[in-house]
């Protein structure tokens, strides 16, 4: 062989060596499926993408993105599935319990990334949390063991109440086994606290007009809103609507308190969908899922609107300012 021939090939062989291709990730495509909406789907994975790009996956670049979007019509979600499965995508990433089930259902070789407030063992997405078993593995975050809490919070904001309305969507409960622990636990707290809980459904974005004339005929003292893909896609409408109302309201995360929500006690998601693309990362990168525990993020946070309380006439308990992580003034 040639001097020439010989560097020509021993540069191809460093190009393919494993140190070079851990800092050039090949080109991937990832499937992501959503039950609300396309604008909604690429908000919620916005923290997901940008971890991606810090290990190496740009979309455009070495990375696509395939969303599907069911416009929060969960029997649109096996064909959604079924499509990105057809596509060969190399990884799924879910939001809601009912596309976690279609994504399930669809593939057992395709990862799959997901992110929930359910529990995942009892809702049977994954074998344990050690030890997930099969294709699916992700992040777990505390919703049904707050929402109870989100009601105390209320509470201690409106101690002369006695009617609570909850606003939530039966869209992000079906075919999800064990959906009605947070509804039990509710009621606990509201018989403790001598609170009258009433529930408000609402299917679509256009749905919500209906639930909140039902809730102003109703003569609330106070809401809580559930944390719903369909809310959390909606947080400037469900927000302005509630206070042209002037309904004292907490709400699930703290993108509703900044919008100018009374209050949120619930989960940092933007932390929690950041630790969902580093899985996605790995994932892309080789890792098996059924090797990857499914990570809880326990930190929630009560974050207090002082303005919005002040316009409601609130004083807020000393007690709650203490625990308060942030005071938006």
């Amino acid at each position: 062989m040639r001097r020439r021939e010989f560097l020509i090939a021993l540069g191809g062989a460093a190009a393919w060596s494993p140190s070079v291709k851990a800092q050039r990730p090949v080109s991937r495509t990832v499937g992501v499926l959503e039950l609300g909406s396309l604008e909604g789907a690429r908000r919620s994975f916005g923290p997901a993408q940008r971890r991606l790009a810090e290990m190496g996956y740009v979309e455009g670049r070495n990375l696509a993105l395939e969303y599907r979007w069911a416009d929060n019509r969960d029997d649109r979600l096996t064909t959604l599935a079924g499509d990105l499965v057809q596509r060969r995508v190399d990884a799924i990433v879910v939001f809601t319990g009912p596309a976690i089930v279609s994504a399930k259902a669809a593939t057992t070789s395709i990862p799959i990334i997901f992110i929930t407030g359910f529990d995942p063992v009892e809702s049977g997405f994954v074998a344990s949390l050690n030890r997930p078993g099969g294709n699916v593995t992700g992040i777990s975050v505390l919703n049904t063991e707050v929402a109870a809490k989100r009601l105390q919070v209320l509470c201690e904001l409106l101690p002369t109440a006695k009617s609570i309305g909850l606003l939530y969507s039966p869209a992000n409960l079906l075919s999800v086994s064990g959906a009605d622990r947070i509804a039990k636990d509710l009621e606990t707290v509201a018989q403790a606290l001598n609170v009258k809980l009433l529930y408000f459904d609402a299917r679509s974005s256009d749905d919500l007009e209906r639930a909140f004339g039902n809730m102003k005929s109703a003569g609330l003292d106070g809401i809580l809103v559930s944390a719903d893909a369909l809310m959390i896609q909606n947080i400037e409408k469900v927000v302005a609507t509630l206070a042209r109302l002037n309904i004292p309201t907490v709400y699930p995360i703290r993108a509703f308190a900044a919008a100018g929500g009374l209050a949120s006690y619930g989960t940092d998601y933007p932390e929690a969908y950041r630790q969902l693309g580093d899985y996605l990362g790995r994932v892309l990168n080789g890792e098996n899922p059924e090797n990857l525990p499914v990570q809880r993020v326990t930190k929630v946070e009560l974050v207090i609107n002082m303005k919005t309380a002040k316009a409601l006439g609130i004083t807020v308990p000393p007690a709650l300012l203490a625990r308060a992580d942030e005071l938006i003034e």
